[in-house]
Protein backbone atom coordinates (compact mmCIF):
# COMPACT_ATOMS: atom_id res chain seq x y z
CA UNK A 1 0.00 0.00 0.00
CA UNK A 2 1.33 3.41 -0.88
CA UNK A 3 1.28 6.42 1.42
CA UNK A 4 -2.17 7.94 1.35
CA UNK A 5 -3.88 4.87 -0.17
CA UNK A 6 -6.79 4.15 2.19
CA UNK A 7 -8.84 1.79 0.04
CA UNK A 8 -9.92 -1.44 1.80
CA UNK A 9 -8.27 -0.24 5.01
CA UNK A 10 -9.39 -1.51 8.40
CA UNK A 11 -9.60 1.17 11.07
CA UNK A 12 -9.87 -1.56 13.69
CA UNK A 13 -8.67 -5.14 13.58
CA UNK A 14 -8.53 -7.91 16.16
CA UNK A 15 -5.84 -10.49 16.87
CA UNK A 16 -7.56 -13.79 16.05
CA UNK A 17 -5.10 -16.47 17.20
CA UNK A 18 -1.62 -17.09 18.61
CA UNK A 19 -0.17 -18.06 15.24
CA UNK A 20 -0.56 -14.44 14.15
CA UNK A 21 1.83 -13.44 16.95
CA UNK A 22 4.44 -15.94 15.75
CA UNK A 23 4.01 -14.86 12.13
CA UNK A 24 4.34 -11.20 13.11
CA UNK A 25 7.60 -11.81 15.00
CA UNK A 26 9.04 -13.69 12.04
CA UNK A 27 8.11 -10.78 9.77
CA UNK A 28 9.71 -8.30 12.17
CA UNK A 29 12.90 -10.35 12.14
CA UNK A 30 12.81 -10.44 8.35
CA UNK A 31 12.42 -6.66 8.25
CA UNK A 32 15.29 -6.25 10.73
CA UNK A 33 13.18 -4.43 13.33
CA UNK A 34 12.87 -7.08 16.07
CA UNK A 35 14.31 -5.92 19.39
CA UNK A 36 13.09 -8.64 21.79
CA UNK A 37 15.99 -10.27 23.61
CA UNK A 38 17.34 -13.47 22.10
CA UNK A 39 18.00 -16.42 24.44
CA UNK A 40 21.70 -15.50 24.54
CA UNK A 41 21.02 -11.84 25.28
CA UNK A 42 18.55 -12.79 28.02
CA UNK A 43 21.20 -15.01 29.61
CA UNK A 44 23.82 -12.25 29.40
CA UNK A 45 21.34 -9.82 30.95
CA UNK A 46 20.70 -12.17 33.89
CA UNK A 47 24.46 -12.44 34.40
CA UNK A 48 24.72 -8.66 34.47
CA UNK A 49 26.76 -8.51 31.27
CA UNK A 50 24.11 -6.60 29.32
CA UNK A 51 22.55 -3.43 30.71
CA UNK A 52 19.75 -1.14 29.73
CA UNK A 53 16.00 -1.53 29.38
CA UNK A 54 14.56 -4.88 28.31
CA UNK A 55 12.70 -3.57 25.28
CA UNK A 56 9.73 -5.32 23.72
CA UNK A 57 7.50 -8.26 24.54
CA UNK A 58 7.07 -11.29 22.27
CA UNK A 59 3.32 -11.39 22.90
CA UNK A 60 2.98 -7.85 21.50
CA UNK A 61 4.54 -8.77 18.15
CA UNK A 62 1.22 -8.47 16.27
CA UNK A 63 0.50 -5.05 17.80
CA UNK A 64 3.94 -3.68 16.97
CA UNK A 65 4.06 -5.03 13.41
CA UNK A 66 0.51 -3.80 12.68
CA UNK A 67 1.47 -0.32 13.89
CA UNK A 68 4.73 -0.26 11.94
CA UNK A 69 3.01 -1.45 8.76
CA UNK A 70 0.36 1.26 9.07
CA UNK A 71 2.97 3.98 9.55
CA UNK A 72 5.06 2.78 6.62
CA UNK A 73 1.97 3.09 4.43
CA UNK A 74 0.81 6.49 5.70
CA UNK A 75 3.65 8.52 7.23
CA UNK A 76 6.84 9.72 5.57
CA UNK A 77 10.20 8.91 7.14
CA UNK A 78 10.93 12.55 8.03
CA UNK A 79 7.56 13.33 9.62
CA UNK A 80 7.33 13.63 13.44
CA UNK A 81 5.98 10.65 15.41
CA UNK A 82 5.24 10.39 19.14
CA UNK A 83 5.03 7.10 21.05
CA UNK A 84 3.11 7.45 24.32
CA UNK A 85 3.78 5.12 27.23
CA UNK A 86 7.04 4.41 25.46
CA UNK A 87 9.09 2.87 28.29
CA UNK A 88 10.26 -0.56 27.03
CA UNK A 89 8.25 0.07 23.84
CA UNK A 90 9.52 -1.81 20.82
CA UNK A 91 7.64 0.26 18.28
CA UNK A 92 9.77 3.39 18.69
CA UNK A 93 13.06 1.53 18.24
CA UNK A 94 11.60 -0.41 15.30
CA UNK A 95 10.71 2.88 13.63
CA UNK A 96 14.25 4.14 14.22
CA UNK A 97 15.64 1.01 12.56
CA UNK A 98 13.35 1.63 9.58
CA UNK A 99 14.84 5.10 9.10
CA UNK A 100 12.25 7.35 10.73
CA UNK A 101 14.22 10.39 11.78
CA UNK A 102 11.90 12.52 13.94
CA UNK A 103 10.89 10.29 16.87
CA UNK A 104 9.75 11.26 20.36
CA UNK A 105 8.76 9.04 23.27
CA UNK A 106 6.81 10.12 26.36
CA UNK A 107 6.49 8.19 29.62
CA UNK A 108 6.51 8.89 33.37
CA UNK A 109 9.08 6.17 34.12
CA UNK A 110 12.35 7.84 35.20
CA UNK A 111 14.31 4.96 33.66
CA UNK A 112 13.30 6.32 30.27
CA UNK A 113 16.83 7.76 30.04
CA UNK A 114 18.10 4.18 29.72
CA UNK A 115 16.11 3.44 26.56
CA UNK A 116 18.10 2.68 23.37
CA UNK A 117 19.19 5.26 20.79
CA UNK A 118 19.26 8.23 23.13
CA UNK A 119 21.23 10.14 20.52
CA UNK A 120 18.55 9.65 17.86
CA UNK A 121 15.23 9.48 19.74
CA UNK A 122 13.91 12.31 21.91
CA UNK A 123 12.67 10.89 25.21
CA UNK A 124 10.52 13.04 27.50
CA UNK A 125 9.55 12.09 31.05
CA UNK A 126 5.98 13.31 30.86
CA UNK A 127 2.35 12.45 31.56
CA UNK A 128 1.06 11.87 28.03
CA UNK A 129 -2.41 13.08 29.07
CA UNK A 130 -0.95 16.54 29.75
CA UNK A 131 2.18 17.11 27.71
CA UNK A 132 4.11 20.31 27.10
CA UNK A 133 4.39 19.71 23.36
CA UNK A 134 3.00 22.43 21.12
CA UNK A 135 -0.29 22.06 19.26
CA UNK A 136 -0.09 20.07 16.01
CA UNK A 137 3.40 18.79 16.81
CA UNK A 138 3.04 15.30 15.33
CA UNK A 139 1.95 13.54 12.17
CA UNK A 140 1.32 10.30 14.08
CA UNK A 141 0.99 9.13 17.67
CA UNK A 142 1.39 5.46 18.62
CA UNK A 143 0.31 3.61 21.75
CA UNK A 144 1.05 -0.09 22.38
CA UNK A 145 -1.05 -1.56 25.23
CA UNK A 146 -1.26 1.71 27.14
CA UNK A 147 -4.77 3.16 27.04
CA UNK A 148 -6.38 0.29 28.99
CA UNK A 149 -4.44 1.31 32.11
CA UNK A 150 -6.11 4.13 34.05
CA UNK A 151 -8.35 4.78 31.05
CA UNK A 152 -9.70 8.33 30.74
CA UNK A 153 -11.11 8.54 27.24
CA UNK A 154 -12.03 12.20 27.19
CA UNK A 155 -8.66 13.45 28.46
CA UNK A 156 -6.76 11.07 26.17
CA UNK A 157 -8.65 12.02 23.03
CA UNK A 158 -8.49 15.76 23.69
CA UNK A 159 -4.72 15.61 24.11
CA UNK A 160 -4.18 13.37 21.08
CA UNK A 161 -6.31 15.70 18.95
CA UNK A 162 -4.38 18.72 20.22
CA UNK A 163 -1.01 17.17 19.42
CA UNK A 164 -1.87 15.85 15.97
CA UNK A 165 -1.71 17.77 12.73
CA UNK A 166 -4.79 17.72 10.52
CA UNK A 167 -4.37 14.54 8.47
CA UNK A 168 -2.35 12.93 11.27
CA UNK A 169 -3.02 9.54 12.89
CA UNK A 170 -3.54 8.05 16.33
CA UNK A 171 -2.82 4.31 16.36
CA UNK A 172 -3.49 2.39 19.57
CA UNK A 173 -3.49 -1.28 20.54
CA UNK A 174 -5.33 -2.47 23.65
CA UNK A 175 -6.76 -5.45 25.53
CA UNK A 176 -10.07 -6.51 23.99
CA UNK A 177 -12.92 -8.97 23.79
CA UNK A 178 -16.23 -8.32 21.98
CA UNK A 179 -18.33 -9.16 25.06
CA UNK A 180 -17.73 -7.31 28.32
CA UNK A 181 -15.15 -8.85 30.68
CA UNK A 182 -15.33 -7.33 34.16
CA UNK A 183 -12.00 -6.17 35.67
CA UNK A 184 -13.27 -4.02 38.56
CA UNK A 185 -10.83 -4.08 41.48
CA UNK A 186 -7.85 -5.36 39.45
CA UNK A 187 -4.89 -2.99 39.46
CA UNK A 188 -1.99 -3.15 37.00
CA UNK A 189 0.91 -0.72 37.36
CA UNK A 190 -1.13 0.73 40.22
CA UNK A 191 -3.96 1.70 37.85
CA UNK A 192 -7.42 0.40 37.00
CA UNK A 193 -7.39 -2.11 34.16
CA UNK A 194 -9.94 -2.25 31.33
CA UNK A 195 -10.49 -4.97 28.77
CA UNK A 196 -12.42 -3.07 26.12
CA UNK A 197 -15.65 -4.54 24.77
CA UNK A 198 -17.20 -3.91 21.36
CA UNK A 199 -19.70 -1.48 22.90
CA UNK A 200 -16.98 0.39 24.79
CA UNK A 201 -14.90 0.81 21.63
CA UNK A 202 -18.00 2.05 19.79
CA UNK A 203 -18.46 4.65 22.55
CA UNK A 204 -14.76 5.57 22.29
CA UNK A 205 -15.15 6.14 18.54
CA UNK A 206 -18.15 8.38 19.18
CA UNK A 207 -16.11 10.43 21.69
CA UNK A 208 -13.22 10.58 19.25
CA UNK A 209 -15.42 12.14 16.57
CA UNK A 210 -16.25 15.00 18.94
CA UNK A 211 -12.50 15.70 19.06
CA UNK A 212 -12.16 15.55 15.27
CA UNK A 213 -10.72 12.02 15.20
CA UNK A 214 -12.33 9.51 12.84
CA UNK A 215 -11.68 5.87 11.84
CA UNK A 216 -9.52 5.55 8.74
CA UNK A 217 -11.68 2.77 7.33
CA UNK A 218 -13.92 -0.16 8.29
CA UNK A 219 -14.24 -1.32 11.91
CA UNK A 220 -13.84 -5.08 12.44
CA UNK A 221 -14.93 -6.06 15.96
CA UNK A 222 -15.09 -9.87 15.87
CA UNK A 223 -12.65 -12.03 17.80
CA UNK A 224 -11.91 -15.75 17.46
CA UNK A 225 -9.49 -17.04 20.12
CA UNK A 226 -8.73 -15.63 23.55
CA UNK A 227 -4.95 -15.57 23.19
CA UNK A 228 -4.22 -14.06 26.62
CA UNK A 229 -4.82 -15.44 30.12
CA UNK A 230 -3.86 -12.86 32.74
CA UNK A 231 -5.17 -12.20 36.24
CA UNK A 232 -7.78 -14.89 35.63
CA UNK A 233 -9.15 -13.10 32.53
CA UNK A 234 -9.05 -14.45 28.99
CA UNK A 235 -9.03 -11.98 26.09
CA UNK A 236 -7.16 -10.88 22.97
CA UNK A 237 -5.70 -7.67 21.51
CA UNK A 238 -7.10 -5.16 19.06
CA UNK A 239 -5.78 -2.12 17.23
CA UNK A 240 -7.54 1.03 16.05
CA UNK A 241 -6.33 3.79 13.72
CA UNK A 242 -7.94 7.23 13.82
CA UNK A 243 -7.28 10.24 11.57
CA UNK A 244 -7.55 13.88 12.64
CA UNK A 245 -9.78 15.52 10.03
CA UNK A 246 -10.70 18.84 11.63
Amino acid sequence: MKIGDKENLLAMKVLQNKSQIIDAREEMMRKGVSFVDSYLRSLLRRLGLVRGVMVGDMVKSWDVLSTVDFLESHVKKNEPILDIGCYASEVIVALHKLGYSDLTGADLNPNLRKMPYQNAIRYEISNFMRTKFKDASFQAITSISVIEHGFDGQSLLKEMARLLRVGGYFIASFDYWPEKIETTGIKIFGMDWKIFSKDEIADFITEAAICGLFPVGEMSYEGKDKVMDYEGKQYTFALVALEKRI
